[in-house]
């Protein structure tokens, strides 16, 4: 396995991967595929970027983003990581998280913020093993495949 920066290459197989999310689980709330233009701009515009490619295939990908667009903001960004589906359970989604927030550690980040579904257990342990707390809880505020989502949002002070 190896974890590196993406390549403009590597947005269709990011795209294909982060879209199983899209269109079969709650974990992401949007409800439109993107496609690799979109996905290539996504990548490019984060603060931070990784992948995670395993026997040549991308298994996994992250990145941070500001958290919001206001000024008062700025040293506060949002993770984001995904794993191919057949390659759960194999530290991916660890190891991306943890080198995320080490490069953050070298910037002018103070704050990491992860927005989760509430009834995605796997995401919520992931974050609070790495030290991630629990901040918020929002009842109802997303709705896909005709059910109401909460949402809960971890943070981790660098």
């Amino acid at each position: 396995m190896t974890i590196r920066a993406p390549k403009p290459e590597d947005a269709a197989a990011v795209a294909a991967l982060y879209n199983h999310y899209v269109l079969h689980s709650t974990a992401s709330f949007e409800t439109e595929p993107l496609d690799a233009e979109q996905m290539r701009s996504r990548l490019e515009s984060a603060t931070a970027r990784l992948v995670c490619e395993r026997e040549g295939a991308i298994v996994g990908f992250g990145y941070t983003h500001d958290w919001k667009e206001r000024a008062a903001y700025r040293h506060t960004q949002e993770v984001t990581v995904y794993v191919a589906p057949d390659s759960t359970g194999l530290g991916i989604g660890r190891r991306l998280v943890e080198r995320l927030v080490a490069e953050c550690r070298t910037t002018e980040c103070h704050a990491l913020v992860a927005c989760i579904t509430a009834d995605n257990e796997p995401s919520r342990r992931l974050f609070e093993s790495i030290g991630f707390r629990r901040v918020s809880h929002f009842e109802q505020v997303g709705r896909k495949f005709g059910r109401w989502l909460d949402v809960v949002d971890y943070e981790l002070l660098l």
